[in-house]
């Protein structure tokens, strides 16, 4: 029987991380023992020069002390990561105000006083980060011997892996290789990405467009941008030899136990207030100053709508989270919660008046489909992906001025009647299994129709 390899390797390393990627990661991981199907599948994590099968993917609760160890080392990493990013925030704050404004010298004095603290903490988390990634807990991974039939999905996050050199090996031994696409932003919109991120972005796609037998996108959208990034890297003879497809993700809140407590100043938030919510990383490209540029508008007319942002704080946001935590309005039509549970999440998207999702670019949006599964309507940018993902059941502004959007609100607020073509209730969505049989499924035919002789390639699998 094939065997496909599902990598999961910095999800198994970082259990806590719940966005994005991480999250998809883990629902389709969590929901391979219930697919139908031909073949085996097996969660890995290569290591080592080594492929290590995952029989936990979380971490254990009583695994000892090594296990207890590891969630040590992973959390100091991250309160060391956290510390830089507020001291990156502090540096900015103070450079707006005070003598820092009007004097070069105390300025350039605090920027090496600021840059010498990070670097200080920069050291002990990269020791931390080696020790914690060069861990294998065997109470949750299991080495695992490959096989030349077998196909290795990569679905992870692996631009930062160390494991390239094993996957060449894999693929010298006959094991064929998958590569899940998520986006392209770090090529196709490099002003929104940390400069690190781009050069090892750039540096992963030339590898992988060497290295896959075939790419699955999260959306057609993305897909048919994988597909013209290929063929210009590699050319059309070459890129004719590689199968491209996409599946969709599902929606399902995996970690929002029931019996979670709500925070007061969560429930307080959505008490009796018209509340429009954006959830995601609070970075560049998500464009949330779009959002509060529009809102000041209304704001402005003695609208009592509120806005909420719901997200951890990312890059190049220092000038946005001081206009935040500085405004006039904060907590009482303004919110930022930067540390909310799936539970206290799932709670604001059943109280909100509607999602809002101004992002310049993505690969999928997957609050957009967590926040319409739960009956809570989106208005969104007008880019391609969101109509492949909302059709008609979502409301769509431009981004070229915030009133587009104000428009919608004010529409929605003084007629009570949703602005989009068709009513939610026409929507239906993929739970993850769904989406993780979607997934396996489109791999195997792909894979079978590689398997006939004479067959050609499958350019785009046009289904539902």
């Amino acid at each position: 029987m094939m065997r496909l390899l599902i990598e999961c390797t910095y999800v198994y390393d970082h259990p806590q991380d719940n966005s994005g990627i991480q999250r998809v990661v883990r629902n389709v991981v969590n929901s391979l023992g219930a697919l139908q199907g031909k073949v085996e599948l097996i969660p890995v994590i290569l290591k080592h020069d080594r492929v290590y099968q995952v029989t936990r993917l979380g971490p254990t609760r009583n695994g000892g002390l090594r296990p207890r160890l590891q969630a040590w080392l992973s959390l100091w990493h991250e309160r060391f990561a956290r510390r830089r990013d507020r001291l990156r925030l502090y540096r900015a704050a103070r450079e707006r105000t005070g003598l820092f404004k009007h004097s070069p010298l105390l300025r350039g004095c605090l920027a090496l006083a600021c840059r010498m603290l990070s670097l200080a903490m920069a050291l002990p988390q990269k020791i931390l980060a080696h020790v914690s990634l060069n861990y294998v807990d065997k109470s949750r991974a299991v080495e695992l011997q490959p096989r030349a039939d077998d196909v290795l999905v990569l679905l992870d996050s692996s631009w930062h892996a160390d494991f390239f050199p094993v996957a060449e090996r894999l693929k010298a031994q006959g094991i064929k290789i998958v590569s899940v696409i998520y986006d392209l932003i770090p090529l196709t919109h490099p002003q929104f990405c940390d400069e690190g991120l781009v050069r090892v972005f750039e540096q992963w796609f030339n590898w992988v467009c060497r290295t896959a037998d075939g790419f699955i996108a999260i959306s057609q959208t993305i897909s048919e941008q994988v597909r013209s990034e290929v063929q210009w890297r590699l050319g059309r003879d070459v890129a004719e030899q590689r199968w491209f497809d996409f599946f969709h993700l599902g929606s399902d809140l995996d970690q929002a136990d029931p019996r979670t407590v709500v925070r007061q100043e969560v429930r307080h938030m959505c008490r009796d207030r018209s509340l429009y919510l954006m959830v995601s990383t609070i970075e560049p490209r998500k464009n949330h100053a779009y959002l509060l540029d529009a809102f000041e508008r209304l704001w402005a007319e003695g609208s009592e709508v509120a806005l909420c942002f719901v997200g951890k704080v990312g890059w190049k946001t220092e000038q946005l989270v001081a206009r935040v935590r500085e405004h006039p309005r904060l907590n009482r039509q303004l919110f930022m919660f930067n540390d909310l549970s799936d539970r206290e999440l799932e709670y604001c998207y059943t109280h909100a008046r509607s999602l809002v999702f101004p992002s310049y670019v993505e690969g999928f949006g997957l609050p957009l489909v967590e926040a319409m599964q739960r009956g809570l309507p989106a208005m969104a940018s007008d880019i391609p992906v969101f109509r492949e993902i909302g059709g008609e059941v979502m409301a769509y502004f431009g981004l070229a001025e915030p009133e587009s959007l104000a428009r919608l609100v004010r529409q929605f607020e003084a007629t009570g009647q949703f602005p989009a073509k068709a009513p939610l209730s026409s929507w239906q969505w993929l739970s993850w299994q769904e989406s993780a049989q979607q997934l396996v499924n489109r791999i195997q035919q792909h894979l079978a129709e590689h398997a006939l002789p004479n067959t050609p390639v499958t350019r785009h699998a046009r289904r539902a």
